[in-house]
Formats: C-alpha cells, structure tokens, sequence
C-alpha cells in the first residue's frame, strides 16, 4: 500500500490532498486563507506557498487535508509560481472582500471565482 501511494505522490496532477490554513494579524487587520494544492510539489508547497512572510504581521500556519467550508469565496485554479503550478485560494471572514478578490482572481491569478 506505501509503495502505491508513493507512486502516486510522484505523479504531477495527482498530488494527495493538501492544504494549509492561513492567518495573519496586525493591529486592525484579521485574514484568513486556506490554500489547497492542486499540482505544487509537496516540499515546495510547504516550504514555500504556505510560508508568507508579512512584515509587521502576526503569521500562523495550520496544515490539513483539506480547507474547511464555510469560505464566501474560492479562486479555483489560481495560477502561482510563474503559471506552473494551480491551487484553490479560500477566503473566509470579511464576505464584502469578494468585491476586490474576485476581480484579482481572474485577472491576476487567472482562475475562476466560484461561491461555495
């Protein structure tokens, strides 16, 4: 059974599920993302996607199999990495927020915004 998800874990689109949950503080300011891995190399979407550094921010990372409901917003598909690599942004709190994320989402991450 280890061998074949190995295998499995090698194969590029067929990453496990993966996701970290992301939130930064500052003095008005509360965000929370969830970001899920669709194609990123495991190691790289650890040490790297899930890790931001935010000057003057209070950073926690958690790290699940999936992102939680409850998000008002998905960007799915958002290109990250120069155009490599896809993920599902999921945005939670502040459901007003939607009105600047989703033109960011297709435009800049050129995924799709969807409403869960």
């Amino acid at each position: 059974m280890r061998a074949w998800l190995l295998l499995f874990s090698l194969l590029p689109g067929l990453a496990l599920a993966e996701a970290c949950i992301v939130r930064s503080q500052a003095e008005r300011l509360d965000v929370k993302v969830c970001q899920e891995n669709r194609n990123i190399p495991s190691s790289l979407f650890h040490e790297g996607f899930c890790q931001p550094q935010l000057k003057g921010q209070k950073v926690e990372v958690e790290f699940v199999e999936q992102c939680p409901q409850g998000a008002y917003g998905v960007c799915q598909n958002a290109l990250a990495g120069n155009d490599l690599y896809q993920q599902d942004i999921h945005y939670y709190g502040v459901a007003s927020d939607a009105l600047y994320l989703e033109p960011a989402c297709t435009s800049q991450y050129r995924g799709k915004w969807i409403k869960p």
